[in-house]
């Protein structure tokens, strides 16, 4: 009768302690995951030369990606993180490689090389204009953004780039998350203020407070950043182009996530 209390006592410290060391098991197969991918033998010379400043394991440890997931790359154009996710997901897990029209255009050389040969099985491509999207509903683990949410207010003079509109976009990722599901969006830092479509049309550059806003209109919830990829140095004024910054812009890396459905 007196060792009922201790057996009670016992269980109640063991029994916490399991679903953290399920995290840290998961959480240490998604990094070996992603350092298998990094190191495949089988990547792109070209892909290889940037990966010390593009810091893939930081980036997709900070997205948590891991073997079995469904996920998207929006605006993939060659698709460097496309074939990265697809190595880390593996054979139980599916990557969306989705880019508009332009993009397509812009980048369609290294698509063509990326996808000859079938040489990533579990990726599918797909090219269409924001409005015709379609995706299947809540069966997305997550979405990456990769120097590619600007483009959403780009508005270029001579009509390369159609109006695209952010809020359309965001619902459509938003509805094909699952609960929990996170958004991880890496772009060039702007300074505060100005016209968006004006800050990315001189210096392809956003606002992160703009993302921000845009993420949790969306019904988005702000659940991370790093400091990774920051270069204090920048100081935004510079057209990310110019070679006295290229590859080394301040970039912001910030993680949203759908929220979970309440318990019923």
């Amino acid at each position: 009768m007196k060792r009922a209390p201790m057996l009670a006592l016992v269980a109640g410290l063991v029994m916490p302690l399991q679903p953290a060391l399920a995290a840290d098991q998961a959480n240490e197969a998604s990094r070996a995951a992603i350092a298998a991918a990094i190191a495949s033998p089988d990547r792109p010379r070209a892909d290889l030369e940037q990966d010390a400043r593009r810091k893939p394991q930081q980036v997709l440890e900070f997205a948590g990606i891991a073997p079995g997931m469904y996920v998207i790359d929006v605006f993939s154009a060659s698709g460097y993180y496309t074939e990265l996710l697809a190595r880390t997901v593996g054979a139980t897990g599916y990557v969306y490689a989705y880019n508009n029209p332009p993009y397509a255009r812009f980048a369609e050389k290294g698509i063509a090389a990326r996808y000859a040969g079938n040489r990533l099985p579990n990726v599918k491509q797909i090219t269409a204009p924001i409005e015709e999207l379609q995706l299947i509903p809540a069966s997305i683990d997550a979405a990456l953004f990769i120097m590619s949410y600007h483009d959403l207010y780009w508005r270029p003079a001579d009509g390369s780039w159609p109006a695209t509109d952010p809020m359309l976009l965001l619902s459509k990722l938003h509805a094909s998350l699952k609960p929990g599901g996170v958004v991880v969006v890496e772009d060039h830092v702007a300074n505060p203020g100005g016209e968006p479509d004006k800050v990315v049309d001189s210096l392809h550059r956003i606002d992160p407070a703009l993302v921000k806003r845009d993420f949790e209109k969306a019904g988005f919830v702000f659940d991370g950043e790093s400091r990774v990829l920051a270069h204090p140095d920048d100081d935004h004024t510079k057209l990310v182009f110019d070679e006295a910054i290229r590859g080394r812009t301040d970039q912001f890396l910030y993680r949203f996530r759908k929220p979970a459905a309440p318990a019923q």
